[in-house]
C-alpha cells in the first residue's frame, strides 16, 4: 500500500470517529491527514507529507478555537441562556419577600424566587426572570 492510500484512509477512520465524538476537532485533524494524502499524491516526499499534514491539522485545530464551534460553554451559562430557557425574560409578580426569598405562582406551580445579586431589600412587586437555578427563579426588576 502506498503513502496516499494510508493517509487517506486514517483521515477517513478520523471523520468515522468524530461523528460519534460530537466535536470538530477529530475533522480538523482529518483535514491535515487529507492534505498529507494530497501532498502524497502530487509526488512529495514523506518528510514533506509530515509537515504539509501536521501544519495543516495544527492550523486548522487552532482556527476552530477561534470559532463559536471550538468554545466550549462556561459552567452555568445555560441557566440565564434565553435560547436555552424559555422563560428567561417572563414576568412574575412577587406578593412578599422574606428574609430574601419568596414563593412565587409561574406557570401553574409555586417557584421559590430571589433577586438578582444581593437585593436583600427588594420590594413587592413585579419582576421578570433572568436566571434559573435549579427549582429557583432569580428575578429582576420588571
Amino acid at each position: 500500500m502506498n503513502n496516499t492510500v494510508i493517509w487517506f484512509v486514517c483521515g477517513l477512520g478520523l471523520v468515522v470517529a468524530e461523528l460519534f465524538s460530537g466535536t470538530f476537532y477529530l475533522l480538523m485533524v482529518a483535514l491535515g491527514f487529507a492534505a498529507g494524502g494530497l501532498t502524497s499524491y502530487v509526488g512529495g516526499d514523506l518528510v514533506l507529507q509530515l509537515v504539509v499534514g501536521a501544519a495543516v491539522g495544527v492550523a486548522g485545530t487552532l482556527i476552530l478555537r477561534r470559532t463559536r464551534w471550538g468554545r466550549q460553554a462556561a459552567p452555568g451559562a445555560s441557566e440565564a441562556n434565553p435560547d436555552m430557557m424559555i422563560d428567561i425574560g417572563q414576568p412574575v409578580h412577587v406578593s412578599n419577600w422574606h428574609n430574601g426569598t419568596a414563593r412565587v405562582n409561574y406557570r401553574g406551580a409555586q417557584w421559590d424566587a430571589v433577586p438578582e445579586g444581593d437585593a436583600l431589600g427588594a420590594a413587592p412587586g413585579n419582576f421578570k426572570i433572568v436566571a434559573i437555578r435549579g427549582s429557583t427563579l432569580v428575578l429582576a426588576p420588571a
